[in-house]
């Protein structure tokens, strides 16, 4: 379980049996969780605790590291 990035509170990661699913992130925040499909398109599969405030900035980061998560997604499950 890879965390690729750490922004303020949220860890951005991978579990590493989410191999045959398409590109996502989970985000975790404490006991908050949210999984979030990054491609074909970027959306919101999940989350568990999480205000709707707090879903969109989590949607808002993803947006602004899609080509990094992408990036690690392929490093990690590609090898």
């Amino acid at each position: 379980m890879p965390v690729i990035l750490r922004i303020g509170p949220y860890r951005f990661l991978f579990y590493s049996l989410d191999h045959d699913e398409p590109v996502h992130v989970h985000v975790k925040r404490e006991s908050f969780e949210a999984k979030v499909w990054i491609e074909p398109a970027i959306r919101l599969a999940r989350q568990r605790g999480f205000s709707n405030h707090e879903i969109n900035i989590v949607l808002r980061l993803v947006r602004e590291n899609r080509d990094k998560l992408v990036e690690a997604w392929h490093e990690y499950f590609d090898r």
